[in-house]
């Protein structure tokens, strides 16, 4: 979906076109949705940026939601003061400065860096659904070298890498009790 951005007077106006998959809530919070890892909620009436988990929180989570909040501080857009933890669990938020010029939205650029921030993760994830296509495909369709036919694995007495002869046990020797 296509999100128009105008930023400045009505004389001087420069228009910016995102694309990004992206809701607008009910309450005017717009949702971002193209990040692999975290939901993103702009919430102009608040002036609130809240980084979201995905599907559970891990550490991936958190470095990307750090590099998040970590770009947007260095653009000017949001104080490091202000980012905290969320309200909802592994949520990460901060406060958008007020700007120094009336004509100048601080939502509408938070929205311009935060595409540009999803802009520059992104060959990371296509990298990452790569990598994770390729071993579903080496899983489900397997070269030759690496499979073998029903009834091509030749008998043996013993298999495999356990040793079923020693006693595996928290409380005893295992190298000294065998069975024959």
């Amino acid at each position: 979906m296509a999100i128009v951005i105008r930023i400045g007077e009505k004389a001087n106006e420069k228009k910016v076109r995102l694309e990004l998959n992206a809701r607008q809530s009910l309450n005017g919070d717009v949702m971002i949705f193209d990040h692999g890892d975290i939901d993103i909620v702009l919430s102009p009436t608040n002036k609130k940026i809240t980084a979201f988990p995905k599907d559970t929180m891990s550490d991936l989570v958190y470095g990307a939601q750090n590099r998040l909040m970590a770009h947007l501080i260095k653009k000017g857009i949001m104080t490091p003061e202000t980012v905290q933890a969320g309200s909802f669990y592994g949520a990460l938020e901060g406060t958008i400065q007020e700007s120094a010029k009336p004509e100048i939205s601080g939502p509408k650029l938070a929205l311009i860096n935060i595409s540009n921030f999803i802009d520059e993760e992104r060959p990371y994830f296509e990298n990452l659904e790569a990598i994770i296509s390729m071993e579903d495909d080496g899983l489900v369709h397997p070269d030759k070298e690496d499979s073998t036919e029903l009834g091509e694995v030749p008998h043996a007495v013993e298999k495999g890498s356990i040793n079923h002869k020693y006693i595996r046990d928290p409380y005893s020797l295992n190298y000294m009790y065998t069975f024959e």
